[in-house]
């Protein structure tokens, strides 16, 4: 048993410089390549975040002006109805108007052919009226015989 401590002490002691270089290769590869690494990743990973909130308000402000449009659009729909309407309005008013002006131009014309109407119809019953002596003295002549008066 005294043989395998001595040969495990002499293994131990010859694995020491195979331990401290060891040791040391850790240390070199943390402050070497493991820092600088970490470091990078973190820088992209800031980097990366601060993209991605650049872009998603980007995208918050593009989507606010997209609103803004529609709104603005469809007030100006509503804008262009709302005048279209109101032409319409005053289409229909100046029509109306023009109805009655015709309606009541038609109506006075009417009005004033009756009484011309009326007018030539009481002179021509003025002349029927003043004419039927004359004409009954004709019929009388022309139905009765001659010795009554008549010229036939």
């Amino acid at each position: 048993m005294q043989v395998l401590l001595q040969q495990v002490g002499e293994l131990l002691l010859g694995s020491i410089p195979t331990l401290i270089l060891f040791i040391l290769l850790v240390l070199a590869y943390q402050f070497l390549v493991q820092g600088p690494l970490s470091r990078t990743l973190s820088e992209r990973r800031a980097r990366t975040a601060g993209a991605q909130e650049k872009a998603q308000k980007a995208i918050a402000a593009a989507e606010a002006k997209a609103a803004d449009y529609a709104t603005r659009l469809r007030q100006a729909r509503n804008e262009v109805f709302k005048a279209r309407e109101a032409r319409l309005h005053q289409l229909a008013h100046e029509r109306d108007e023009q109805l009655t002006a015709a309606r009541r131009s038609a109506t006075d014309k009417v009005a004033e052919a009756r009484i011309a109407l009326q007018l030539e119809a009481a002179g021509a019953r003025k002349t029927l009226i003043a004419g039927s002596g004359e004409l009954v003295e004709q019929v009388v002549r022309a139905v009765m015989p001659a010795a009554a008066g008549g010229t036939r």
